[in-house]
């Protein structure tokens, strides 16, 4: 293939909360876009936002330089790839050489899997999985975390930076995917963290704002208490300032932390916090937590407080 991700036809699949503002910032910057979901809602939406969109996901990949996909799990993306139920494979369908650019948040194993199996159909691979929620994929100001080759991190760059404000090379196939559930392994685990010194202090009499200008200036300083603080009031744009509605939602939350705890398990690291992180927030998603913004659970943390 030709380098011309950056100006040949994309093919979009998956255009949910994510993918269908993405797509539409393609669209906004030049890019000629078809997409493709199998969900009428999203469908609609992603029309309503200019997205051309395809019958099927193979009549949309077919003549397409670059096939990018926001899938639900690494299933989802190895079927895709494959084929299943007498629905022919993407890497079948697609011409030669194409690009296939993976922004979904699958396992380490499953997108090194996929990657090989698109090179041995004759394709090129890139994961690149997103941070920065829905807000961010409107606002087109997303971090993708990419693992490739170097020559293919080349290729897709611009097509990235049109989505996100910071586009980081990684390393080889799945790296990028390993970035990602490392970071939000340290995402869940320090949002806890805080949410239980804000619980704590409550007991011990602090004021939320009093705790914020200590620990915002001091070392317990992080994303989760300074960006996305789980009580209202220090941060106003933080989602704790509208009920909790994400931003990211509980649900994402614990499944990032299933992979985060896939991946420990798979290397035999020693860890603790990051296993306990998961199944806090998998209680959490199955207890009404899964529509809510993950700094929710400061009021899980406080119903289960003694009073």
């Amino acid at each position: 293939m030709s380098d011309n991700a950056a100006s040949g036809t994309i093919a979009f699949l998956g255009l949910g909360h994510m993918g269908g503002p993405m797509a539409a910032n393609l669209i906004k910057a030049g890019h000629s876009v078809v997409g493709f979901d199998p969900v009428p809602a999203a469908v609609e939406a992603a029309k309503a936002h200019g997205v051309p969109m395809a019958a099927s996901a193979a009549e949309a990949v077919t003549g397409a330089a670059v096939v990018l996909t926001m899938l639900p799990s690494g299933q989802h993306v190895l079927d895709a790839y494959r084929g299943v139920d007498g629905t022919p494979g993407l890497l079948s369908v697609a011409a030669p050489d194409t690009m296939f650019l993976d922004c979904s948040t699958i396992n380490v194993d499953e997108a090194r899997e996929a990657a090989a199996i698109a090179l041995d159909a004759g394709h090129r691979s890139v994961d690149a999985p997103v941070s920065g929620g829905v807000v961010g994929a409107e606002a087109g100001t997303l971090t993708f975390m990419v693992g490739a080759l170097p020559a293919d991190f080349d290729t897709v760059k611009p097509v990235l930076e049109l989505m996100g404000k910071r586009v980081v090379h990684c390393g080889d196939h799945g790296a990028g995917q390993a970035a990602k559930v490392c970071n939000n392994m340290i995402l869940g685990v320090s949002m806890i963290a805080v949410s239980e010194a804000f619980v704590l202090g409550e007991k011990l009499g602090l004021t939320h704002q009093a705790l914020f200008d200590v620990a915002a200036n001091a070392s317990g300083q992080c994303w989760a208490l300074t960006t996305n603080c789980p009580v209202p009031g220090p941060v106003p744009n933080s989602p704790a300032n509208r009920d909790y509605q994400p931003g990211f939602a509980g649900a994402l939350m614990a499944k990032d932390l299933r992979l985060a705890l896939n991946a420990l398990e798979s290397t035999g690291v020693a860890a603790r916090l990051g296993p306990l992180a998961s199944e806090i927030y998998d209680e959490f998603a199955a207890s009404g937590g899964a529509g809510r913004d993950f700094s929710g659970i400061i009021t899980d943390i406080r119903d289960k407080s003694a009073t």
